[in-house]
């Protein structure tokens, strides 16, 4: 019995992470990803853009910014016009690449991932709905959406 049980833990630790995975575990910290995942630093403007755009992140199918001039915006997905005050760079950024490591099972899209999908249309099989740079960009203009704060005094 234990050779078997040897051998069983032996191929569970030998799986260790898919190679295909983007993200390893190690770039996790708490919930979020401290580091970019490219030397560029994001682009607000661009991440308006990726953020608005049918055929980049449309996010706003379910989420809706104040003050976006976009019209029929979602109500699926939380208000995000002042994400920046809730939300640290990093957090924003493991949401963006996969959200189902901060919640199992939720309906928001991994869109920089391309392991374990499932419905993929064969054209975008082992693909990512975002580029790194469009993950960083979208962080660069969520990060910055922030309602004024009161003043104390």
């Amino acid at each position: 019995m234990k050779p078997l049980m040897t051998v069983c833990l032996m191929s569970l630790t030998a799986c260790g992470d898919d190679p295909s995975t983007l993200i390893s575990k190690d770039q996790i910290v708490d919930d979020g990803i401290p580091v970019a995942l490219t030397d560029s630093s994001g682009d607000a403007a661009r991440g308006e853009v990726v953020f608005a755009d049918r055929d980049q992140g449309h996010c706003v199918l379910c989420h809706v910014v104040e003050g976006l001039q976009t019209p029929f915006q979602g109500n699926v997905g939380p208000d995000l016009s002042a994400i920046g005050n809730r939300l640290t760079d990093a957090q924003l950024r493991l949401r963006i690449v996969d959200y189902q490591i901060v919640l199992p099972g939720a309906l928001m899209p991994s869109y920089y991932r391309k392991h374990a999908l499932y419905q993929v249309q064969r054209d975008y099989d082992e693909a990512t709905i975002l580029t790194a740079q469009q993950v960083e960009d979208l962080v660069a203009y969520l990060g910055q959406l922030e309602m004024d704060k009161p003043n104390d005094g």
